[in-house]
């Protein structure tokens, strides 16, 4: 057998394995032949604005982040991807070719399926569970955005501060989390020495504790 032939039946036992009874064997199989399993490691840009989108992601395993950028060039974070997730605007873009509005980065080493876009309306057709799994996957990324908004919008940045942290450290699974004030504060849409100010804050409340080199959330220690 073939690298080819050898790389397919590897994804085939992968997909199945975590897919079974989530899609028919059927599907499975084409979403092998068809698609492109890749691995990235963590910190990776797998997608970016201005890239026309000519494949959807499919998580297989690892975590990504996918964020949205202001007129600054500062970025906005969205909603996360984990295993089994797609993303929503690459969904919402597969009846023509376009450019992506939206910037994809993984949060940990990750292996992802890039399916080629052509096969989206064939397999709304052919396959039930396709059609089921894309409408809510594009329910649940919706819902994830207008969380995201409502969070922007209503929450102060303390709670919203906090709330992400959390989110992160469900996220990575990890409970030390490695990352900067300067990069909290970007993700966020504030400023290093706010996030400071309310990390120092968050401490003194005996919610987080902040060493040299990470941050850890006293909920998930």
């Amino acid at each position: 057998m073939n690298s080819v032939g050898l790389q397919n039946n590897a994804c085939i036992t992968k997909l199945h394995d975590k897919f079974q009874y989530i899609f028919e064997k059927e599907l499975i199989e084409e979403l092998c032949k068809f698609g492109n399993l890749k691995s990235f490691k963590e910190g990776t840009l797998i997608m970016d604005i201005g890239d026309v989108l000519t494949s959807i992601p499919l998580v297989i395993s690892g975590s990504v982040k996918v964020m949205k950028e202001d007129k600054d060039g500062n970025d906005l974070l969205l909603y996360y991807l984990e295993y089994g997730d797609t993303c929503a605007v690459t969904l919402n873009c597969c009846t023509k070719p376009t450019k992506s509005a939206i910037k994809a980065l993984t949060e940990s080493n990750a292996e992802i399926l890039f399916i080629p876009v052509e096969k989206m309306e064939e397999w709304m057709v052919k396959y039930r569970s396709w059609r089921g799994f894309v409408l809510d996957s594009f329910n649940i990324r919706m819902n994830e955005m207008l969380d995201a908004i409502d969070n922007l919008a209503f929450n102060n940045m303390e709670e919203r501060l906090y709330k992400y942290l959390r989110e992160k450290v469900m996220i990575t699974k990890e409970s030390k989390l490695h990352i900067t004030h300067f990069q909290i504060a970007n993700e966020l849409h504030s400023s290093r020495v706010v996030i400071s100010r309310l990390m120092k804050k968050l401490e003194n409340e005996g919610l987080v504790i902040q060493f040299r080199n990470y941050v850890e959330v006293k909920e998930f220690m």
